[in-house]
């Protein structure tokens, strides 16, 4: 690819807190990708860089436009080709070289974007680099004497011996694991992560196909689980697993078609971590229920509560040395899996979990879900930062704080509101003893926000 004329780019739009996201190619075109690349490269400062890409239509345009502006740089890189976001975090651990994976993750079919990691898999996020990449490739970066090279490379079955050798394969029953995919690229390793277990994989879309035929690549909406649910309503399976786009979210459907909050799964993996590891911190973001950090506290663990992002998670357990980081969203983190999100490592758990106390998920679930949650409820509001101060007002005899939004703390009754990074939208995820005590939270908040 010819190296682009260097003129200013306004990349303000696509450069989010976590990574890049836009439409393709109104907001992130090859040229973008390229200036991306050029000055990820000249950031990163390693002599090589790891670059994965999942199905989507435009990915292998925009991976190899990113490729062209990394080799300008006269960095080499290793084309892992199509493959998963957390093979991508784990080449940049085994290999120990800084990665990108091109993906929207769970966004609709005509986006795009890239996420970007460091050597060992750090994460790059707005305050730890991102802000700098954006900057940089804004202007351009001047090219290398001598351009790089590209070398093609298949972790595969490293990333399969990996994730296997963090559980025990044989405490595993054979149980029967209905799988959607959802036509995103975790048919590519799930497969293959079956074959090293004594379970039965029921697969579904498994076929990584980036039109999305089958349904949106997004399972925290409730239809999109609905063929996943179809399959299971046909009996015996012991746990549904659906992911998104790229495979880093996993979410979790149990024996009797009940999904699992990510706060659910967090507490079930907190505490089998603390039984191999008494004493261990757990990260969890300020979002989830109450009952993970007084469960990780009943465990002997001790919880350290974070903002939400992977990024934030990721710092925060490299400064505490946490074993496992959880968040509501259907993202879990691993110390030994580089501190990284893995989808496909958690559902292996889990089923390790379940298997071990050889009760069906929907009753060990109880065990972790002693409070009612709202889930995430979204307002669309012109000013969020008033609209959040006028709650705040309301609720100023109650605890606060502004960590990440505005989280109010009223004993056993909290919610947390906070903004959208893209969007006028405030987001509330409330909790409290019962649904109606819930109920009567949202219904407070919602009246405040839509009168003011």
């Amino acid at each position: 690819m010819a190296v682009p004329t260097i003129a200013r780019m306004d990349l303000s739009a696509i450069v989010k807190a976590y990574d890049v996201r836009g439409l393709v190619p109104d907001e992130l075109d090859a040229e973008a990708a390229f200036r991306i690349g050029a000055a990820f490269a000249r950031f990163a400062g390693a002599p090589r860089i790891a670059v994965g890409r999942d199905c989507r239509e435009s990915s292998p345009g925009l991976a190899e436009a990113f490729m062209s502006g990394v080799i300008a740089q006269g960095v080499d890189v290793d084309d892992l080709g199509m493959i998963t976001t957390d093979m991508v975090y784990y080449a940049a651990g085994a290999l120990n070289e800084p990665g990108a994976m091109i993906t929207a993750s769970h966004n609709p079919r005509g986006y795009n974007g890239i996420k970007l990691c460091l050597a060992g898999a750090a994460p790059v996020g707005i305050e730890s680099g991102l802000a700098d990449i954006r900057d940089a490739a804004a202007v351009g970066v001047d090219p290398a004497e001598s351009p790089g090279t590209v070398t093609e490379r298949d972790v595969l079955a490293g990333y399969v011996d990996h994730v296997a050798s963090l559980i025990d394969p044989a405490a595993i029953r054979p149980l029967r694991v209905a799988v959607d995919g959802g036509n995103g690229v975790a048919g590519v390793a799930v497969p293959a992560v079956f074959e090293r277990i004594p379970a039965t994989l029921d697969g579904l879309y498994l076929e990584p196909n980036g039109t999305f035929p089958n349904h949106h690549p997004d399972p925290l909406r409730p239809e999109n689980l609905r063929d996943i649910e179809h399959r299971m309503r046909e009996g015996g399976h012991d746990l549904g697993v659906a992911f998104d786009g790229d495979a880093d979210r996993a979410f979790f459907i149990d024996d009797q078609l009940h999904p699992l909050p990510g706060s659910t799964v967090t507490a079930i993996v907190a505490r089998w971590f603390l039984e191999a590891e008494p004493g261990a911190t757990v990260v969890h973001n300020l979002i989830c229920s109450k009952f993970v950090p007084e469960m990780v506290v009943e465990a002997g663990g001790t919880p350290v509560r974070t903002r939400v992002g992977h990024s934030f998670i990721k710092e925060v357990m490299l400064e505490t040395g946490a074993i496992f980081g959880g968040e509501h969203s259907g993202h879990y983190y691993y110390r030994q899996n580089y501190r990284a999100d893995s989808g496909i490592l958690t559902m292996l758990v889990l089923l390790q979990v379940i298997s071990e106390d050889g009760r069906p998920l929907s009753e060990m679930r109880l065990d972790y879900e002693p409070y009612a949650q709202s889930g995430e409820i979204n307002f669309r509001v012109a000013n969020t930062q008033a609209a959040t101060d006028r709650v705040a007002t309301a609720f100023n005899d109650a605890a606060q704080d502004r960590l990440d939004g505005l989280t109010v703390d009223m004993g056993r009754r909290w919610f947390n509101l906070r903004p959208s990074n893209t969007e006028p939208v405030l987001r509330l995820n409330a909790e409290a003893e019962t649904n109606d005590a819930v109920d009567e939270i949202v219904a407070t908040v919602r009246t405040i926000i839509e009168e003011g």
